[in-house]
């Protein structure tokens, strides 16, 4: 088991729901709630484990390689990314289902999803599976898929600052405690 790869694995299925969405006929609407549910909770919550999980590991190891400006510049552009998906997703809710209205907020919470993950996987991902072995993407792997699994019921969507968001993951990397990884959830207390 790999984080990059459970990554790879949520993104297929961001990619499948919203192909399921496309062709279900607009006067189906309760079909099209469930499906849209479904999927708004996803992205919700994949883009949570994302920043409690992978982004803090990936600036971990990237200034661990000497690579600070480059993860700094990937992680920025992510949670900028996250907050894109989630204010489009609070778009969707604003329009009735079924609706041309509704319909064109769904496609743009699609495209900037696609553009993100697009993104991510040329760039975030390929940089930490160069940076990080497999022994610790495996560990990512089991906090990632656990994070998911104990929030599978969803969780509160917050727009972060990304600025803010990597300080305090670049503060929480400079200043260890020992033992820990001093990474977001994977804190040893």
């Amino acid at each position: 088991m790999d984080i990059a790869e459970l990554i790879l694995d949520d993104h297929h299925e961001q990619r499948r729901l919203f192909a399921i969405l496309e062709q279900i006929d607009r006067a189906e609407t309760e079909v099209l709630s469930a499906i849209w549910g479904r999927l708004a909770s996803f992205l919700e919550l994949h883009a949570l484990a994302e920043e409690e999980i992978f982004y803090p590991a990936l600036l971990q190891v990237g200034i661990a390689a000497r690579r600070k400006d480059t993860v700094e510049d990937e992680t920025l552009d992510a949670i900028h990314d996250h907050n894109e998906i989630r204010d489009a997703i609070a778009e969707v809710a604003r329009h009735r289902v079924g609706t041309d209205d509704w319909y064109a907020a769904v496609a743009a919470a699609n495209l900037a999803n696609s553009d993100h993950m697009a993104e991510e996987e040329r760039e975030g991902l390929t940089d930490f599976r160069r940076l990080a072995g497999l022994p610790r993407r495996h560990k990512l792997a089991v906090e990632f898929a656990a994070f998911e699994a104990r929030n599978y019921a969803g969780v509160q969507p917050v727009d972060k600052d990304p600025a803010d968001y990597v300080r305090e993951v670049e503060n929480e990397v400079r200043t260890p405690v020992r033992g820990s990884l001093s990474v977001g959830s994977l804190k040893r207390n």
